[in-house]
């Protein structure tokens, strides 16, 4: 957003990329690559992340003669929508995954537990049934903290920016550039235009509506449908933790702090003949 306010104040993309470097090593590489006629946006594109995103932005805008500034505008108040969909759905998955966490961990106390009501818990190492139970009910934690991580992984939003593809179509489309070359330009630095790109020009050409306009919306849909996908997943990710929970955690409770609890008691009530 700062790049943007200079470059609308009328400063060259060199010297905006230099007051913003502060010896930040991709930004000085940016002026000298605006310096020398280079391309920016490769130089943006080889750090990756969020950077490579904007990068392929600021090529097609290079490329089309789109402004800048305005482009650099709508780039950032879609990384905003962006990180507020993630931001969101972070905080959706937080309470069921710490949840899962923390009852993973609860058969664990079993032995200290044990301990606290006078028994011996180690003493069970003396039995092989003591034997059996600690080391099944061990691996049944393994297996509970393995399940309940994948779970919580396959729930996690992917890095992508919704709707990005959209957004760089809108912004090659923005300056009269045409949609063959429009989509070309996409194509070469973001895997080619969506589903949703495509039927939002569809839509545009039989119905002579500004393609522009449509394709913003189509990204802000995008960003609403991952927005609500994430969500649905919170939901869906809070049933689904209690399958390991009643396959493995609850088992492994018993076998680490029941079985103890109840080797201790014929332990000390039944007397050797």
């Amino acid at each position: 957003m700062r790049l943007a306010v200079l470059l609308s104040a009328g400063l060259a993309p060199a010297v905006a990329w230099r007051h913003l470097a502060g010896g930040n090593p991709l930004l000085t590489a940016a002026a000298l690559a605006a310096e020398s006629g280079e391309d920016v946006g490769a130089v943006l594109r080889s750090r990756g992340g969020v950077w490579s995103d904007i990068g392929a932005m600021w090529g097609i805008a290079d490329a089309v003669g789109a402004p800048l500034a305005d482009t650099l505008r709508s780039a950032a108040a879609a990384l905003r929508d962006a990180s507020e969909v993630r931001a969101e759905v972070a905080v959706a998955l937080a309470e069921p995954i710490a949840t899962a966490r923390l009852l993973t961990w609860l058969p664990l106390l079993g032995l200290p537990l044990g301990a606290a009501l006078g028994l011996d818990p180690l003493r069970m190492l003396d039995e092989p049934l003591g034997v059996c139970a600690l080391v099944l009910g061990l691996g049944l934690v393994g297996a509970s903290r393995f399940w309940t991580r994948r779970l919580a992984r396959r729930a996690q939003p992917d890095d992508e920016i919704p709707g990005w593809d959209a957004e760089l179509m809108a912004v090659a489309l923005s300056s009269g550039a045409s949609i063959e070359r429009a989509c070309a330009l996409v194509g070469s630095g973001h895997g080619g235009p969506s589903t949703g790109v495509l039927a939002a020009l569809d839509l545009s050409s039989r119905a002579g509506a500004p393609a522009v306009e449509l394709l913003r919306g189509e990204a802000w849909l995008a960003r609403h449908r991952a927005r609500t996908r994430g969500r649905e997943g919170a939901a869906r990710l809070s049933t689904r933790l209690l399958v390991p929970l009643g396959v493995c955690t609850l088992p492994a409770f018993l076998l680490l702090a029941v079985v103890p609890a109840v080797l201790g008691v014929i332990r000390s009530t039944v007397v050797p003949v």
